[in-house]
């Protein structure tokens, strides 16, 4: 069995993205690599549990994260499923191994009100650059979308009449996200700048780095670490920050978890269900408000 073969059926017949493809082949190149380092000429047609548990071990001597580990796991279980469905395999090694038990993650988020001293502060220029960094903060932190979506969006995604965003998620699945007067308003104000600064543009992107091209995900993710710093108390700054903040605050404010679920373009609830711990800023107001002795 080949890994490129999986990876060809991963691309073609289940439409993943090349982020996603270049992970599984960076993880399952770890596997093989780990196999050539035992004895007998162990492959991946001949490899049975215990080769894989004994992978899973050494991870963990290395110092692997668990979710790490689980995510490289996960991607030899989808090839040896390919594999056993195919015949290629006669059995599937991976079907029983179990990975390390992560720890809870709970996910950093930017309290509302730091978020809206951020935007409406006053030191915010009327330039081409602050313009399209204030237009990046907004565009992630009410949408609540991923920063390889943002980098993806192109004039055409935006339907100012419609008042949405149609982007392109995980999977290739595409959804609406529905916008309010203030990105409205900061997208019109970002695009007249933006065609002013870059009128022979050969691009169809909607955010441009400085070269008039499309912005990249290490740019996007400099700019916002860069502009959060302005808040003091935050451990970590980057885009996926602006994203968590978007569900708490959807959460925080009375929205239900399976209409955060769908805006945030997650499949499985028990994904969205992580941003429940930090409503706990809502139940304190709930319990100040109505506790006779609080």
């Amino acid at each position: 069995m080949e890994i490129s073969d999986f990876l060809d059926y991963m691309r073609y017949e289940r439409r993943r993205s090349q982020q996603t493809l270049q992970g599984y082949r960076l993880d399952l190149e770890a596997y093989v690599a780990y196999l050539d380092t035992l004895e007998g000429h162990v492959t991946v047609d001949t490899a049975d549990t215990e080769d894989i548990r004994g992978w899973i071990e050494a991870m963990m001597d290395r110092g692997n994260s668990p979710t790490s580990i689980c995510r490289r796991l996960s991607a030899v279980r989808s090839m040896y499923r390919y594999a056993l469905a195919r015949g290629l395999v006669s059995h599937d090694p991976a079907h029983i191994v179990r990975g390390p038990k992560k720890s809870r993650y709970l996910p950093q988020f930017v309290r509302e009100d730091d978020m809206d001293r951020l935007l409406d502060s006053a030191e915010w220029g009327s330039d081409y650059i602050s313009t399209r960094a204030r237009t990046i903060l907004i565009l992630l932190y009410e949408t609540g979308m991923r920063a390889s979506e943002l980098t993806s969006l192109d004039d055409s995604s935006v339907d100012f009449t419609q008042g949405e965003i149609r982007v392109t998620g995980k999977g290739n699945k595409q959804r609406a996200i529905p916008f309010g007067d203030e990105l409205r308003t900061q997208l019109q104000q970002y695009i007249s700048q933006r065609n002013q600064e870059w009128p022979q543009r050969a691009d169809s992107a909607l955010i441009l780095n400085d070269r008039g091209r499309r912005i990249t995900y290490e740019q996007l993710r400099k700019e916002v670490m860069m502009r959060l710093s302005a808040i003091g108390n935050l451990a970590k700054r980057s885009p996926h920050v602006l994203r968590h903040s978007f569900a708490t605050a959807m959460l925080n404010n009375g929205a239900d978890l399976e209409s955060v679920q769908k805006l945030l373009g997650h499949s499985e609830l028990s994904t969205t269900e992580i941003y429940t711990h930090t409503t706990f800023e809502q139940l304190k107001k709930v319990y100040s408000k109505a506790h006779p002795r609080a």
